[in-house]
């Protein structure tokens, strides 16, 4: 079972918008046993949606479409559609009632002329309720192909996806199952791993794939299969974890569930052991702050953060001692332990992570050369820091810093 997935809108090509619609229609297919084949991102124009379509229905059994449902003229989608299937557009009643309670609800005025067009669908389409806004999906099947036509505004395609289209995919469609098993590392490169670990690669299953998913300072290994029975399938992907594990287990950090980070285990830990968490932060600028915070349940274990950026603000809120950074200078382990000890007495936590370094691209408040990162990790047992050289491209020292603070954090709750 196949899926091709279509965006369409000039906001998306010339990168005025990011698409982060087909990654999370990707995903949301991917855990119901259905393949995404294909995604395209195409205009707003009618003969390339025409052979957009064409092709997708040659290439798989679902396509998914967002965008191009609003009601202005350059929004053409459902015209193509009904042209397409060699249909016509009717007034479908419970979409106009739906359009006239919104514009009524939330607007206080009667339903605008252009905003009636949002009714019309092709005749053949079943509608999908789009509680969240005016444009409906639609839903239309030729042969044993199905199109599902969706808004492109992210949180009325999330909630139709979910809502709509995945129950009645299910009820649709036999499919097969499809599991992964992600296992994170850190601190080694791509390269090594695959040393290590090639004797294990080289004999799995044609039915179970392994990928290598690298990122800045870690590296993510993900066991993927395909099967007609789950139990057998699961059993047989972690048969192979069981056969990898020993072989990377001095780097291996745990597993991830779904789009889960190192952040996430960490806090989930910090919570079970009913233990918290301080930050101060200088080069990451609050970065390393909002991994934790980015999702729901952080107030459980994450205390707080102070983004001591300027010199002076180390000096001021952070006490860390002028003669120290005279001494040692604002980029360096005596000033990274001082941050880190004092913000977890300061904010009461457990443990508490300090950076302090020389993102570039120029030295600032200090000679250290660009690059130079010092992370310092506080508990009730002390302090230690760490020195690193994390390149010269200030993004990538940022993001670096990010990843190396969280592994060596993660390390010290294990100690503890």
């Amino acid at each position: 079972m196949q899926a091709e997935i279509i965006t369409i809108g000039d906001e998306i090509l010339i990168g005025q918008i990011v698409d982060t619609n087909s990654a999370f229609i990707g995903k949301a297919l991917n855990s119901i046993g259905v393949s995404v084949y294909q995604i395209t991102s195409i205009q707003d124009e009618k003969a390339h949606l025409l052979k957009a379509f064409a092709e997708a229905e040659s290439n798989a059994d679902i396509i998914i479409i967002t965008g191009g449902l609003g009601p202005t003229k350059d929004d053409i989608t459902k015209h193509t559609l009904a042209e397409y299937f060699n249909d016509t557009l009717v007034q479908n009643d419970d979409v106009f009632r739906h359009v006239e309670h919104l514009f009524k609800k939330y607007i206080n005025q009667p339903v605008s002329e252009v905003n009636k067009k949002q009714a019309l669908v092709p005749s053949k389409a079943k509608v999908l309720n789009n509680r969240f806004g005016t444009a409906p999906g639609m839903w239309l099947e030729k042969g044993n192909k199905t199109f599902i036509s969706l808004p492109g505004v992210p949180y009325e395609m999330k909630a139709l996806i979910e809502m709509e289209v995945l129950p009645q995919l299910l009820q649709k469609y036999k499919r097969s199952y499809i599991l992964h098993k992600t296992m994170l590392t850190y601190g080694i490169g791509e390269s090594v791993i695959a040393e290590r670990i090639e004797s294990v690669e080289d004999q799995l299953p044609e039915h179970i794939k392994l990928a290598y998913l690298p990122g800045l300072g870690r590296l993510r290994l993900r066991l993927s299969g395909k099967g007609e029975n789950e139990a057998v399938l699961l059993k047989e992907i972690n048969a192979q974890v069981d056969k990898i594990l020993p072989l990377i287990k001095d780097v291996f950090t745990g597993f991830q569930e779904g789009n889960e980070g190192l952040e996430q285990i960490i806090g989930a830990q910090l919570t079970k052991q009913k233990q918290t968490l301080a930050i101060a932060e200088s080069c990451t600028g609050g970065k390393l702050a909002e991994v934790f915070t980015k999702k729901a349940g952080a107030s459980s274990f994450f205390r707080g953060a102070i983004i001591s950026y300027a010199t002076q603000t180390k000096i001021d809120v952070l006490e860390v001692p002028e003669d120290v950074i005279d001494t040692y200078s604002v980029v360096s382990a005596q000033v990274a332990k001082v941050m880190a000890t004092n913000v977890r007495k300061k904010l009461k936590s457990d443990f508490a992570i300090a950076t302090t370094g020389n993102a570039g691209p120029t030295k600032g408040d200090s000679d250290a050369d660009v690059g130079t990162v010092f992370i310092a990790i506080a508990t009730k047992k002390g302090v230690e820091a760490h020195q690193f050289n994390m390149g010269n491209h200030r993004e990538r020292v940022i993001n670096k810093t990010v990843n190396k603070a969280l592994e060596l954090l993660q390390k010290e709750i294990f100690k503890n």
